[in-house]
């Protein structure tokens, strides 16, 4: 089976869901966190507009080591500038996709602290894993978003929030 035409789907598909989530933040709300251990608002959204650049430098890259400076986060301040960093990184990662054999997915990659190895992948399983990361840390944006009072789009379906769910579940025998 060949990967590449999965992940480019995959990839398109994470940034048509993510794009409502963005489309939908909450401007003056950058420093919202729901517990003092929860990452604020902004960042965590810059962290998910981030991730979909990871498939681009994980084919450009073999490693990534945070004691060296290899990551660098990038600091937003405004839901335009989230949304234009968004459509950047996933752009590049979609054309990296766009532009390699299945053969350059079995090469490594991997994460350390210096010496310590956090991570060692072939590049599809590292790719995966970015993609898993979108959708992980998009959860807890949509938690936040709850909490805020802003609707939410579907993911991988309908939320409690659209109209047909909502009317659907009000005539269920369940309620």
């Amino acid at each position: 089976m060949d990967s590449l035409p999965h992940l480019r789907k995959e990839l398109q598909q994470e940034y048509e869901t993510t794009k409502k989530f963005f489309d939908l933040f909450p401007e003056g709300k950058n420093d919202y966190a729901p517990h003092e251990k929860s990452m604020k608002l902004m960042p965590l959204a810059t962290h998910v507009a981030e991730i979909f650049g990871w498939p681009d430098f994980m084919l450009k890259t073999d490693k990534l080591d945070f004691a060296a400076g290899d990551y660098q986060p990038t600091f937003l301040t405004t839901k335009k500038e989230l949304q234009q960093k968004f459509e950047e990184d996933y752009a590049n990662s979609k054309k990296a996709l766009e532009n390699i054999t299945e053969e350059d997915l079995n090469g490594r990659w991997t994460m350390h602290v210096g010496e310590k190895q956090l991570a060692d992948y072939n590049k599809y399983e590292a790719i995966r894993v970015a993609l898993d990361q979108i959708t992980h840390h998009r959860a807890q944006l949509g938690v936040y978003y709850r909490l805020l009072d802003i609707p939410l789009p579907g993911s991988y379906g309908p939320t409690a929030d659209d109209e047909v769910f909502k009317n659907t579940l009000q005539r269920s025998p369940i309620i």
